[in-house]
């Protein structure tokens, strides 16, 4: 073990959730980002896999050094055991597990784990106290319940891709797996919610998280559109459909996000590019012209825009307290001293990832982190833990 992997294990379990017990029978990617929140808070993950190789993402690319970056990812700081539920003295374990724990979180397709008999009414029968937390596609209601879901599948059926373009190009997925990573996000905070419940009802409950409702929830201007009109928002590319100018603009080498959501911000934006007169231009004066004469409005400031290279705008109207930021690959992202100084980019097993984005103060958020399992590592020293 490396010196920053000691590190890391020597800080496990030191977070704000420090004492809670999660069995993750999660899978892929949904599931596994929740309960990785939940370990990079403190919680004790452990990682229950099928039999015949575990995780499917164990075999997603891309590798570095045969690992999986797509399994590293999202399993950082979890333990792993390999279980076949079928089995009765690996249910027996697991019923074990589920007497101690907290949280169970599972990601199947809804009914998978009542036919193994394992679903919430009789898991909370072994143990009232405990939070089951479900993630599927659609949720565990509604006649969707059933339907199998990606990442993708979920994004084009929940409106979400139809709104993600260029006027003159095709619906477009998001550049990543936002269903996915949402439906996680909201199986880590509902499992929180529950078990803060949990503190004033002495029992707990089941969560029910759908990446269907997650990435509804998140449409929001196509969602305000729709209840105003009546009417989809079509895709408009990267401006906003409610405010001028915010979008991309091009410079003499490159391009710039410029963002006023006001007339002041728009007037010394006008000023900062040697441009006051478009303030007072009828068609600009307000934001709800600016917004019909959008076109017209983005060919004037590039005019203007088009005489500098990106790094001059970026000062000038920068310092004219417009919001004004440049447009970055991930490389570059990635490599702005923002990102250091938030522990945004981590090491976890010599892997190089995400960090968590939730700052606690009082609580260490470090840039070294306990690496991902390898398959059934734990599943010795487990088996005999929970034995009985």
């Amino acid at each position: 073990m490396n010196r920053a992997d000691a590190t890391a294990e020597s800080a496990k379990g030191t977070g704000p959730l420090s004492g809670i017990l999660v069995v993750d029978l999660t899978h892929v990617l949904n599931g596994p980002f929740g309960t990785m929140m939940l370990a990079d808070l403190g919680a004790r993950v452990i990682k229950v896999e099928p039999p015949g190789g575990g995780d499917d993402t164990r075999t997603y690319g891309p590798f570095l050094n045969d690992a999986s970056l797509y399994f590293a990812s999202v399993n950082r700081g979890k333990e792993s055991v390999v279980l076949n539920l079928k089995d009765d003295g690996d249910r027996t374990i697991f019923l074990n597990m589920v007497r101690r724990a907290d949280v169970v979180a599972e990601n199947f397709r809804p009914g998978v784990m009542a036919r193994l008999g394992f679903s919430y009414a009789e898991l909370s029968k072994v143990n009232p106290r405990l939070i089951y937390a479900s993630s599927s596609g659609f949720g565990q209601t509604g006649p969707l319940a059933n339907f199998p879901a990606y990442d993708t599948i979920v994004q084009a059926m929940s409106g979400i891709m139809s709104m993600t373009g260029f006027p003159d190009g095709p619906p477009t997925r998001v550049g990543t797996s936002l269903s996915d990573l949402l439906g996680g996000l909201n199986l880590f905070a509902g499992i929180t919610t529950a078990l803060y419940a949990r503190e004033k009802t002495g029992r707990g409950t089941h969560v029910d998280i759908s990446m269907f409702d997650a990435t509804l929830a998140f449409l929001e201007q196509g969602t305000m559109e729709y209840a105003a009109t009546g009417h989809a928002l079509g895709r408009i590319g990267n401006r906003h459909p409610f405010l001028a100018p915010f979008d991309l603009y091009e410079c003499a080498d490159g391009h710039v996000a410029i963002c006023c959501g006001n007339d002041h911000l728009f007037a010394a934006l006008c000023s900062a590019i040697g441009r006051a007169e478009m303030a007072s231009d009828a068609r600009f004066q307000a934001n709800e012209s600016r917004v019909k004469h959008v076109a017209a409005l983005k060919v004037e400031l590039e005019a203007a825009l088009k005489l500098q290279p990106a790094a001059y705008w970026l000062k000038i109207i920068h310092e004219a307290g417009v919001p004004i930021g440049p447009l970055l690959d991930v490389a570059q992202a990635l490599a702005q001293p923002q990102v250091a100084a938030r522990a945004m980019l981590v090491e976890a097993g010599g892997i190089k990832m995400t960090g968590m984005p939730i700052k606690l103060a009082g609580y260490a958020d470090a840039a070294a982190r306990p690496p991902a399992p390898a398959l059934d590592q734990h599943g010795a020293r487990l088996r005999e833990e929970f034995s009985r």
